[in-house]
């Protein structure tokens, strides 16, 4: 099988946990995920299976969204509900100072990740390092809030919030940089991921499903394609001229495109397919002096 399947990643599991029960339920050793999802968070995650493993950074890059609880006044270890308590502040739960804040954070801006992630820095993880007690400096990332809005105020300390962002987005650490520029602190009480590119929660299926699905051998039905799955992108059919070059993840230069769909300009990735409209292939267009011309970045053969 070559795909994704939507997986509704529940509380208790970490990412590789849920990527584990995967390969054996559907007997297939090619199986990976497209971005953590802490063990207390639940929601979507997308889980690649055979090719799909190769296109999983082209899936990751999508937006995504979340539904989280801030707690105020209390600020931990891990930024989240999960970690031990490092101080604790008095809360003014102020409704029009909170909403001024929190909408503050619409935009791009520079995070610096939690040192419990799973980012690595000299081939060690920054929550391996915390495990020790270490704490080292990290650098920021620039990331983008595209949409952030209040759903529920819950006094005398919580309110819910749902997040728009980009790839590489820390929930936690925007909580407690929401709790920063209140004055109080504050950390993550839950999360709940709504979407993650194409994938949203009311198409994705529990492990308990998935199971269920092979044991009556219909694992096609929650299946979702690569073609389906990258459909964000544009795409280039070459001609029968062009397939062995193709194949050989040779450049492909415009004359050999048959069919373009969607608009292509330089520095731009593009989807390529042979003439039988078969994908072959992640390409990155590029201009050299014969003109426009693809380059491969990932090919799936």
């Amino acid at each position: 099988m070559d795909g994704i399947f939507n997986i509704y990643k529940q509380k208790g599991f970490t990412s590789h946990d849920v990527v584990a029960v995967v390969r054996k339920i559907i007997q297939q050793k090619k199986v990976g995920h497209t971005g953590t999802l802490d063990p207390d968070a639940e929601g979507v995650l997308p889980i690649c299976v055979g090719k799909g493993t190769k296109l999983a950074d082209y899936i990751m890059n999508g937006k995504k969204s979340y539904k989280a609880v801030v707690v105020l006044g209390t600020t931990t270890t891990t930024e989240d509900a999960s970690g031990e308590i490092l101080q604790k502040k008095e809360v003014v739960f102020e409704q029009q100072k909170i909403e001024e804040v929190v909408y503050s954070f619409l935009g791009t801006y520079c995070q610096t990740p939690p040192m419990y992630s799973a980012i690595k820095v000299n081939g060690k993880k920054l929550y391996e390092l915390a495990r020790e007690g270490k704490e080292i400096e990290r650098k920021q990332r620039t990331i983008t809030i595209f949409d952030i809005n209040i759903t529920k105020f819950m006094p005398p300390d919580q309110f819910e919030i749902d997040v728009a962002c980009s790839k590489g987005t820390y929930i936690r650490t925007l909580c407690v940089d929401i709790g920063k520029k209140l004055g109080c602190g504050a950390h993550m009480g839950s999360l709940l991921r709504t979407s993650s590119g194409m994938f949203s929660l009311d198409t994705a299926i529990t492990l308990d499903k998935l199971k269920e699905l092979a044991e009556k051998n219909e694992l096609q039905k929650a299946l979702v394609s690569l073609e389906k799955a990258l459909e964000q992108y544009s795409s280039i059919v070459v001609s029968s001229k062009g397939n062995k070059l193709l194949y050989n993840g040779n450049k492909i230069y415009e004359h050999f495109f048959e069919k373009v769909n969607g608009t292509i300009i330089q520095g731009q990735t593009v989807l390529g397919y042979d003439s039988q409209n078969v994908l072959i292939g992640i390409y990155e267009i590029i201009t050299e002096k014969n003109g426009l011309c693809m380059k491969p970045l990932k090919i799936l053969l």
